[in-house]
């Protein structure tokens, strides 16, 4: 009977011998998605790793196993973090297919740029859109100028989240000018951070659409994601980022230059503006116009002008903008009498 225990002893020592522990850090995805509704995807996990002890904590995955099987599920570990990450969801059957190999979801021939927070794709629903997107490839500055609603700031978001998610740039860095547009912040409510928040709401609002909000509140607190007016760009060289400026239409020369000039590598810029929602003083030009006329015809800078075919909102603000259009031109008219 002793040797038999004994001989036991030696197989379970042997066999402890060769096992290993590591910890993987869940850095792409929110954690909460990754474990599912209950912890329902760890569960499932451990269920198809039946060799593997597998716990648990905020952001950190302990397993011990084999270094066979361990090493097989490193490769599936990061599988599952990329696709949570990239579709801002990890189901069951997303899990079984990535453990046997197979691609879940194809986006070969697709338009989508990045996943909502439900797992929506977020695509160009529009021919100048889509310019908007291919222009992002093979240039470094755009200026996207059209009517409220034509997507153009909700698109260039997707895209500067895009390249986040991709590791193309280390941060994504948004800004609008604080223009007091009948309103005087002084006598707006509350600290500096809350007068200037209510300006930048849009801004926080596409975002929330697109990244989890456990990691948009990691990427702010972190810097990664830098939301702030543009007077806030004042002497900062701006690398590894895709910088947007929104509303860039109530600018001034002097504000759209230094904005412009802050530029440094591996940096893509963006630069969105309405041409009818100019909220300056009758007797200041709009820096985006003039940068529109001096900059056209330079390498590297695109150009896309949507209008209001684009628009992709109620059918009710398409008519509101060709109402405005309407009168303006009539107001031009009788100016010329």
């Amino acid at each position: 009977g002793k040797s038999v225990l004994y001989c036991v002893f030696l197989h379970l020592q042997y066999s402890f011998s060769y096992m290993t522990e590591k910890h993987f850090l869940i850095e792409s995805s929110d954690p909460a998605l990754f474990y599912g509704v209950n912890n329902a995807n760890l569960r499932l996990l451990r269920a198809l790793c039946p060799k593997l002890r597998i716990v648990a904590r905020d952001n950190v995955v302990r397993v011990i196993g084999s270094e066979e099987d361990m090493a097989a599920f490193d490769e599936t570990f990061a599988a599952l973090d990329r696709h949570c990450a990239k579709y801002n969801r990890l189901a069951e059957e997303d899990i079984i297919n990535i453990l046997k190999h197979r691609t879940a979801e194809s986006d070969a021939n697709s338009d989508t740029i990045v996943y909502s927070t439900g797992g929506r794709p977020i695509a160009p629903r529009s021919a100048n859109q889509r310019k908007l997107v291919e222009a992002f490839r093979t240039n470094d500055m755009l200026f996207a100028v059209g009517p409220a609603g034509s997507g153009k700031t909700y698109t260039a978001i997707a895209l500067a989240v895009r390249a986040l998610k991709n590791k193309e740039v280390k941060k994504l860095i948004l800004s609008r000018p604080a223009v007091e547009a009948g309103e005087k912040l002084g006598f707006l409510p509350g600290d500096m951070k809350e007068k200037i928040d209510p300006y930048l709401r849009p801004l926080y609002d596409a975002l929330e659409e697109m990244i989890p909000p456990a990691k948009l509140q990691e990427y702010i607190e972190t810097n990664v994601i830098q939301i702030a007016p543009l007077a806030f760009m004042r002497g900062r060289t701006l690398n590894d980022a895709v910088v947007i400026l929104d509303e860039a239409q109530n600018t001034t020369s002097a504000q759209i230059k230094m904005f412009l000039t802050r530029m440094g590598w591996n940096t893509k810029m963006i630069i969105t503006g309405d041409r009818t929602q100019i909220d300056l003083p009758h007797s200041v030009r709009s820096g985006l116009i003039e940068a529109i006329e001096l900059l056209r015809g330079i390498p590297g800078i695109a150009f896309i002008e949507m209008d209001k075919g684009d628009i992709v909102r109620h059918k009710l603000v398409t008519r509101i903008v060709e109402a405005y259009e309407g009168a303006n031109n009539r107001h031009y008219e009788e100016g010329k009498q």
